[in-house]
């Protein structure tokens, strides 16, 4: 597989390359922790709103700022590594920031992927994306698993 990890620049020569091409291009963002069953679901669904999956990835240090210090179990660049070697994702790219603004606002993807989880007033990048003529997609979740309950599993298995 081609190195799918890419730079903010180069995410954005990529989409435009997209965008020339008539592609609709999908944008999601997140954690992505420890991955599991309901993150390669959300990816798989997010995908076939379009012809390009998008991701980017939390650094290290802004997940520190958002979840505490803690977090992330692992490492951003084993993080980028995994999820690029999805067949759902296309490219991903690291952003240092708390948000996702800024890179949506350069990428204005034509489609803004989140969990349903997410209420659509909150959905960092929304204004931008449908001001521009995209839309928003929200996926259910059909998976109850997620990094916290997987983390508070090992611990009651190593606890007991």
């Amino acid at each position: 597989m081609d190195n799918v990890i890419k730079t903010k620049n180069e995410i954005l020569e990529i989409r435009n390359r997209y965008k020339k091409q008539g592609k609709k291009v999908v944008f999601t963002n997140g954690v992505f922790d420890i991955l599991h069953a309901g993150h390669v679901d959300y990816l798989a669904k997010a995908k076939k709103y379009g012809d390009v999956l998008i991701l980017a990835l939390n650094s290290d240090a802004s997940v520190k700022r958002i979840k505490g210090n803690k977090k992330p179990i692992v490492p951003q660049n084993e993080r980028a590594f995994i999820l690029s070697n999805l067949k759902s994702v296309d490219y991903v790219t690291v952003f240092e920031e708390d948000t996702p603004q800024e890179i949506i606002d350069i990428l204005v993807p034509d489609v803004l992927v989140k969990g349903a989880d997410w209420p659509l007033d909150k959905i960092v990048g929304r204004d931008t994306v449908e001001k521009n003529g995209g839309v928003v997609k929200r996926i259910e979740f059909v998976s109850q698993q997620s990094t916290t309950n997987i983390i508070k599993k090992i611990l009651t298995v190593y606890n007991e």
